[in-house]
């Protein structure tokens, strides 16, 4: 069966496997990496399906404009940069991968708990400009800690089974019912903010998530706790969480990302002076941070581009 006149446009680059795979079934490839949302408005009546990472959002604008689209894929786990309840009222099926991803993120929030606990990188960094501090890196063992993971999807199932080779508590909370595992136990939110030594942030970003860890949140937690976000940076309100950082009530945290991104991940929002709050996790030793890289691997780029081809390939086979 011949494909040919369903036509699909690329505007991010990804893994060539996705391209070659799509070719292979027969579909029809195009790219355009360079145009402006308004010059691919000019020309999207023309294609059935678009795959896209994060270059900008596709708003009712966009969609109005896409007469004939069929899908949207997006090569990433979420599906924020999409008006995602137009598309559907317009029968366009979205695609997403966060299964392409998963494993990576699991293994890079635990490496980032475990060098926040120990010091990691600040005692590298330390002797590298010769400095000796043995005792002023002392850290903490992850046995006898008690986890709480918020959202409890790919990613947050991914991170828990990671965990498995210690000797500690897995709590989760999750909107949905019925979505546990071995992994982990059930928890309402407020037994996992009165429990948790660790609270790591799995969750999409939308209406519900949005700045959801504030002083509020982090003032309901029962202990002072170690905080991970790998999950989206307008989840967490920075100001308040550099007081809670401030007061010890957060003992530290590990931040892939941040409320100052782009919608595209690519860059951050500082085009002028820096906010206080930033300048303060850029000085803190207790915070880490990474460039939004926890599901950037080797591996899952080829992963969520295998996902994508999988989907597009179970809609029209």
């Amino acid at each position: 069966m011949s494909f040919s006149n369903i036509k699909i446009l690329h505007i991010d680059s990804n893994h060539p496997i996705l391209w070659g795979q799509l070719q292979e079934l027969g579909f029809t490839n195009h790219e355009d990496f360079t145009s402006s949302k308004e010059e691919i408005e000019e020309k999207i009546q023309d294609y059935h399906g678009i795959v896209i990472r994060s270059r900008f959002k596709i708003d009712a604008t966009f969609l109005d404009k896409a007469t004939n689209l069929k899908f949207i894929a997006r090569v990433g786990a979420g599906l924020e940069s999409i008006d995602c309840d137009y598309a559907v009222s317009k029968n366009i099926t979205l695609i997403a991968a966060p299964e392409g991803n998963k494993n990576a993120v699991g293994e890079h929030a635990l490496g980032m708990l475990l060098s926040l606990l120990n010091n990691l990188n600040q005692a590298d960094l330390e002797i590298k400009n010769g400095r000796w501090n043995r005792e002023e890196n002392r850290g903490h063992e992850l046995d006898g800690k008690t986890v709480g993971i918020i959202g409890y999807g790919n990613m947050g199932k991914s991170f828990a089974k990671k965990l498995r080779g210690f000797e500690l508590e897995v709590l989760f909370y999750d909107i949905l019912e019925n979505v546990g595992d071995a992994n982990a136990k059930p928890v309402s939110l407020a037994e996992l903010q009165e429990k948790s030594d660790v609270i790591s942030l799995h969750t999409p970003w939308n209406s519900s998530t949005d700045k959801m860890i504030n002083s509020s949140f982090i003032n309901s937690c029962a202990k002072p706790f170690w905080f991970i976000n790998s999950a989206r940076g307008n989840s967490v309100v920075t100001d308040d969480l550099v007081q809670g950082l401030k007061s010890g009530k957060i003992l530290g945290a590990a931040l892939d990302v941040l409320e100052y991104e782009k919608l595209s991940f690519e860059n951050l929002f500082l085009d002028s002076e820096k906010p206080a709050a930033f300048d303060y996790l850029l000085q803190a030793k207790n915070v880490l941070l990474t460039p939004h890289i926890a599901g950037w691997t080797f591996e899952s780029h080829e992963k969520l581009a295998q996902v994508i081809v999988d989907k597009i390939k179970d809609k029209y086979f």
